[in-house]
């Protein structure tokens, strides 16, 4: 870890700023905490000031001169390539796709595919729409989907799931972290599966990468694709989509464009080749825009070093769950064993609906959401105590 991201967590975990601040502090790095208690980075994180400044600097640097500095501008798109392939341990930066979104990728895998009548994709029904809607619309191809209701197996999730599959099973595909409660499934059991049956799998990891360390080749996924406007602190409208490269040309291309052919800079080539690599998914011009949010974004993160990131947001949810729990009145839905745990936590009051104490906590400015039957709570690794403990005092009040 840098000194510059020493700093920044030392300073992130102290509850009282000192009277001469010699570093920068939270505030400063993150402008979000001098305005709200943002507690939703499971949705749509809030922007470091360091990515602020980045995309204001490209807007600034377009506006009076166009596009006079584009060879700079790729180079800061090959950064976050690699950036990228630091963040999933890939192999290579090849490896992944910059793409739209979460959904894109996913449609990538289900369209890209060559299915046959009888085959299944192995699920879970509480997922995001966007990881079975996807393997739903297959149903006119014979293709079924099977869904494992995580409600009826809290112990062990993973071997039920695994139980769904037979031999026409083709592919499972899951998130890393469930959205509504943050339990953490056990990919690696889930991926040395799959390769020894010969089943591909595919992680939605929008909910751990920028959160939580993840290692695709110790996973074993064949696919990962993850937004980056959760906990990478990036923008909408760009993803990170890694294809494992023994299985890439399994993927029939389902778009075509200039960007994604193998010589792209020959723009009288007739007979072209795809990319031989990922960028075969990215038909189009690059989202630069997007780029050099990321970039900025995905540098605070792998400045302070993945493990570190998740050792103090890990501090924060234990610190959320002691509080919730000594509270009678508040359910935590979440699962309490380390090893299930994520940035988020859901609990839900005994004596209040969920609209009511949600809306009470909006008005205090406490910028959280409901899902899973409950209140969903989401810091990340820079979430000042103090913050947390405004949370608790106002769920300690009586409605």
């Amino acid at each position: 870890m840098s000194n510059i991201g020493q700093m920044l967590l030392i300073s992130s975990a102290s509850t009282t700023a000192p009277c001469e601040p010699a570093m920068p502090t939270p505030e400063s790095r993150f402008p979000a905490l001098q305005n709200c208690l943002y507690l939703n980075h499971a949705a749509v994180a809030p922007w470091p000031q360091v990515t602020a400044d980045a995309v204001q600097a490209f807007a600034a640097e377009n506006a009076r001169q166009g596009t006079l500095n584009y060879p700079h501008w790729l180079t800061v798109e090959q950064a976050l390539r690699e950036q990228a392939r630091a963040l999933l341990n890939a192999p290579a930066a090849g490896d992944i796709a910059l793409v739209k979104n979460t959904s894109e990728g996913l449609s990538f895998v289900a369209y890209g595919l060559d299915w046959h009548a009888g085959d299944n994709v192995v699920g879970i029904r509480q997922e995001f729409p966007s990881n079975r809607y996807v393997w739903q619309s297959l149903a006119n191809q014979g293709v079924e989907f099977r869904q494992l209701d995580l409600r009826e197996y809290p112990d062990d999730p993973e071997t039920a799931l695994l139980a769904l599959c037979d031999a026409r099973t083709r592919l499972i595909s899951i998130s890393a972290v469930q959205y509504t409660n943050g339990l953490r499934m056990d990919l690696a059991k889930i991926g040395a599966f799959c390769r020894a049956k010969g089943i591909l799998f595919c992680v939605d990891a929008i909910q751990q990468l920028g959160a939580i360390p993840f290692d695709v080749q110790q996973v074993q996924a064949d696919f990962v694709v993850a937004d980056g406007h959760k906990w990478m602190l990036g923008a909408e409208g760009l993803a990170l989509f890694y294809v494992r490269r023994e299985v890439l040309e399994s993927l029939r291309l389902t778009q075509y464009g200039w960007h994604m052919a193998e010589g792209l800079t020959d723009y009288t080539m007739e007979d072209y080749q795809p990319a031989l690599d990922a960028r075969r998914f990215e038909c189009g011009s690059p989202n630069m825009l997007g780029i050099h949010a990321l970039q900025a974004s995905l540098g605070v993160l792998l400045e302070i070093g993945m493990d570190a990131v998740w050792e103090q947001l890990s501090t924060r949810v234990q610190y959320l769950l002691d509080g919730l729990q000594a509270l009678p009145d508040m359910e935590v839905l979440s699962d309490l064993r380390a090893e299930r745990r994520s940035g988020i936590v859901t609990f839900r009051s005994r004596r209040e609906t969920n609209e009511a104490l949600f809306q009470r906590l909006q008005t205090q400015g406490i910028f959280c959401a409901t899902r899973g039957g409950g209140i969903r709570l989401s810091p990340h690794f820079y979430t000042p105590f103090a913050q947390l403990q405004q949370v608790l005092d106002v769920l300690k009040t009586s409605p």
